[in-house]
């Protein structure tokens, strides 16, 4: 009788086969492979391994990292030691004094938190960390070394952070990045800003070749800082490191490259931009044009006023005897159009013709209009009527020009008086072009705080918020007080301070911390009158005592980073 049982030989022979058929399969496929088909499944990913005769796919890779696993945690031969870092490199700006170096690590040990503490009435020290941060850069301290990691972790959580943050920590925090692959957004710069120092012009000048070098082969972010500083020093020398490498770099990479130039941009780099207008990326193209657009005399902006001219002249109306603008919008978006930056397919509900007539009238150089029309000033030129309904298409124009070419004579023409509102972009009126937060961007900083103070005194705080946004922290007064006004009648009316916390968030952050004492009177909380929300009266204490707290922390912080 012939038995069926295998013999403990064959059973012996037969698991040694497998064991080895499947390290054999284990051993070629690598770690990370076997990994991502179990992450993603075998149905998903077909596992590396080959399943043995009656083995399923799942059971062989499976089988495949149990091997894998013992030969890793048996099998690993001491690797030879790897060199260590090199040493970081000398900082030369000052420590920061002991006491800042103590908020810093207060700052930063707050943002850490898993929530907010204390009070609703305390300061919310996260808000005050970018305002710290831009303070120590502007009186050009460094970081403790001791602190440097913190500083790069809050950075890497908070981007609006990174551009101060890697300033702060200098060429250490470039160091300690490469060590450590979390803070790798380091090395990609920060929104175009230098994160290093600027090096100085007898550094660079000493060593060309190391320049050169470094344009080459360094980082981005390394590259980003050097050609800002060369530009800065000296602009023709600035483009010839870029051009030498142009043609070589990555479309992403060209429009940052392309977007630095914007500073210290000049007649002297019009050839290049010219040529840039041939690039084969389109938002090349569209900054090499806006560029070119921001300098009158470029043989662009020349072009643009001609196609201008044809579109837009004065006229007279028979009928009344009275002088208008007359528009005619061109027919067609040709190639010589689309090489100057036109973008021929307009936004989803904007007619063609307009759309064009639209980036033609903002690339127009503003001084030829009042050539063209009889010696008017802008405010005259705004004031006249235009036919056809094609006021607000050619005023918006103007207001992205004056904006562009920095115009403030056209930027107060276009914005008006501050008692006339700006409505809404889905009500059919006059001032419905108009973006006020823009234009004011254009004017000195004096003016556009008195400009948004007469607004808020008008209008109240409802439609100010963007136009407080633009204005230049400290706010000056007459803005300072006319915030604080509007929220003081805000709280007599009633309201709860949260419709208003946007602005109370941005006055914690803008108002001279010189006014915290003067403010001191609104912490109380006021007797509650007839009509109002209950309970509104102890919020907008709570509120003001916290605006009046984080006033007199900034001005603690202003003391300490005061240098001695």
């Amino acid at each position: 009788m012939t038995s069926t049982t295998p013999t403990a030989s064959a059973l012996s022979t037969t698991a040694t086969t497998s064991t080895t058929s499947t390290t054999s399969v284990a051993s070629v496929a690598s770690w990370d492979d076997l990994v991502a088909a179990a992450l993603l499944g075998t149905e998903r990913r077909t596992p590396p391994v080959a399943p043995r005769p009656g083995q399923d796919a799942p059971s062989a890779l499976l089988d495949a990292a149990a091997l894998s696993t013992v030969r890793r945690r048996a099998g690993l031969r001491p690797a030879p030691a790897r060199p260590g870092p090199g040493r970081a490199p000398e900082d030369p700006r000052p420590a920061l004094p002991t006491a800042a170096r103590s908020r810093l690590a207060l700052l930063l040990a707050d943002r850490s938190a898993p929530g907010r503490g204390g009070p609703r009435s305390a300061p919310d020290l996260a808000e005050l960390l970018p305002q710290w941060l831009a303070l120590a850069n502007h009186h050009g301290y460094r970081v403790p070394d001791a602190l440097l990691p913190a500083l790069l972790d809050a950075a890497r959580a908070r981007t609006d952070l990174r551009p101060e943050a890697l300033t702060l920590g200098g060429p250490r925090a470039l160091w300690l990045a490469r060590l450590n692959p979390d803070w790798k957004f380091a090395l990609r710069g920060a929104a175009g800003r230098a994160p290093t120092p600027l090096p100085e012009p007898s550094d660079v000048a000493a060593a060309p070749d190391d320049e050169q070098r470094l344009w080459e082969e360094g980082l981005f972010a390394e590259r980003v800082s050097l050609l800002a500083s060369a530009r800065h020093r000296d602009p023709a020398a600035g483009l010839a490191l870029l051009s030498g490498t142009w043609s070589t770099e990555r479309a992403e990479d060209r429009l940052m490259f392309l977007d630095s130039l914007r500073d210290d941009l000049s007649p002297s780099d019009e050839p290049f931009l010219e040529q840039a207008l041939s690039d084969r990326s389109r938002n090349v193209r569209a900054t090499a044009a806006e560029l070119l657009s921001a300098l009158p005399g470029s043989a662009l902006a020349a072009r643009m006023a001609e196609r201008s001219r044809g579109c837009v002249a004065l006229t007279t109306d028979e009928p009344t005897a009275g002088e208008r603008i007359a528009v005619r919008p061109p027919d067609e978006c040709d190639s010589g159009m689309q090489r100057d930056g036109i973008v021929a397919k307009p936004p989803s509900g904007r007619g063609k013709r307009s759309w064009w007539l639209g980036q033609l009238v903002e690339a127009t150089p503003l001084d030829r209009w009042s050539e063209w029309f009889g010696g008017r000033t802008p405010a005259e030129i705004v004031a006249l009527p235009v036919t056809d309904g094609g006021q607000a298409d050619l005023h918006a124009a103007w207001c992205r020009a004056a904006v562009r070419q920095r115009s403030a004579e056209w930027c107060r023409a276009l914005l008006g008086t501050p008692a006339v509102a700006p409505v809404t972009a889905g009500e059919a009126a006059p001032a419905a072009w108009r973006d006020p937060a823009k234009l004011l961007s254009a004017l000195p900083a004096r003016e556009r705080a008195e400009w948004v103070a007469e607004f808020i005194a008008s209008h109240g705080l409802s439609d100010a918020f963007r136009l407080l946004g633009v204005c230049t922290v400290p706010w000056a007064e007459p803005l300072g007080r006319a915030v604080v006004d509007a929220l003081d009648i805000a709280r007599d009316a009633g309201s709860y301070p949260w419709s208003f916390s946007g602005v109370m968030g941005l006055a914690e952050r803008c108002l001279d911390p010189s006014q915290a004492d003067r403010l001191e009177v609104l912490t109380a909380i006021p007797d509650e009158t007839e009509g109002a929300a209950p309970g509104a009266g102890g919020y907008w204490a709570e509120a003001f005592q916290r605006l009046v707290g984080t006033l007199r922390l900034r001005a603690a912080m202003q003391a300490e980073l005061a240098p001695a």
